[in-house]
């Protein structure tokens, strides 16, 4: 199936499908053309933008001029003071979004069978309520535990400028990992990153916010976290949460840049629960903000036993 689908050559109804998927008036790149412009001229430019789109896609043709992205500075807070209180945001032209809304149409088919079931956004199929009823459920079953030795914890983690620090090298090992079905499919995903702020700087990390491609990559990035935790929990290192006595554990649930790590509360799986975080960072270049992280321990958990978790 996955091969069938990632493997055919693209066509030219998948440019207009593409093409009409994108906002009529929203911001353009360096040339200054909306995708309305190339709406309401397509039966003048039509012909040459779907024989461009195809060429990258279908020849491999090189498309550098189309990665070069004008990067917008937006405050986060009235009065700004430094870099950290800006979002980057990057403009990019239309035929560069048309590229990057063909792959993205593709890659929705088989993207299922690509990202673990903890994993609920952007995923056809999944909503986000689904992971956070079931984020509820385990919190209400942990805030009504009063009784048993063993004290539960739930960690909800905040990932600092997640899409600014990615590792390009990480999500290149992580996607030929996934991508054993067709190389090339995902070599041209992975090209789209590589992109550069014109004369200015040329950067060597990183997704671009702004870049209807760039979720679709943090999600292949965060399943590096999550094959973590469920090797962990595979080899009986982490035992997750349960919100029923027969119902299944639960050892993580990521919300595109959050994410909830449940286990129990003793010195073993504090440990390899920081050990997981560690290797996670020092792979793919993400830092948890433990600012906006927080713990949440089961009624049953004597205090003494709060010092194990990794914030300490």
């Amino acid at each position: 199936m996955i091969i069938e689908v990632i493997g055919k050559k693209y066509s030219e109804e998948e440019v207009w499908v593409a093409l009409k998927s994108i906002g009529l008036t929203k911001a353009s790149g360096d040339d200054g053309l909306p995708a309305l412009f190339f709406q309401r001229c397509w039966h003048i430019v039509g012909w040459d933008v779907v024989a461009y789109c195809l060429n990258i896609l279908n020849e491999g043709v090189n498309f550098n001029p189309l990665n070069i992205t004008n990067i917008v500075l937006i405050p986060k807070i009235p009065h700004p003071m430094n870099l950290e209180n800006f979002r980057s945001i990057s403009l990019c032209n239309v035929l560069y979004k048309l590229v990057a809304k063909m792959i993205i149409n593709r890659f929705r088919e088989v993207l299922e069978s690509c990202i673990d079931n903890a994993q609920s956004s952007f995923v056809p199929g999944r909503l986000v309520l689904y992971n956070v009823l079931l984020a509820y459920e385990i919190l209400h079953t942990l805030h009504h535990k009063k009784v048993g030795k063993k004290g539960s914890m739930a960690v909800k983690l905040d990932m600092s400028k997640a899409y600014d620090t990615v590792e390009w090298d990480f999500l290149w090992a992580m996607i030929l990992d996934l991508g054993n079905y067709e190389v090339d499919f995902f070599s041209v995903i992975f090209d789209h990153i590589k992109w550069e702020g014109g004369e200015v700087f040329k950067p060597s990390r990183g997704l671009r916010q702004g870049d209807s491609l760039s979720p679709f990559l943090f999600l292949i990035c965060s399943e590096g976290l999550s094959a973590l935790m469920r090797l962990a929990t595979r080899d009986g290192l982490m035992r997750g949460a349960k919100a029923s006595r027969s119902g299944p554990q639960i050892s993580h649930l990521l919300f595109a840049d959050d994410c909830i790590l449940f286990g129990e509360v003793n010195a073993n799986e504090a440990l390899v629960l920081k050990l997981i975080l560690r290797e996670y960072e020092r792979c793919s270049g993400q830092r948890v903000n433990y600012d906006k992280s927080t713990i949440f321990f089961s009624t049953n958990t004597l205090n003494g036993d709060h010092r194990l978790c990794p914030a300490y």
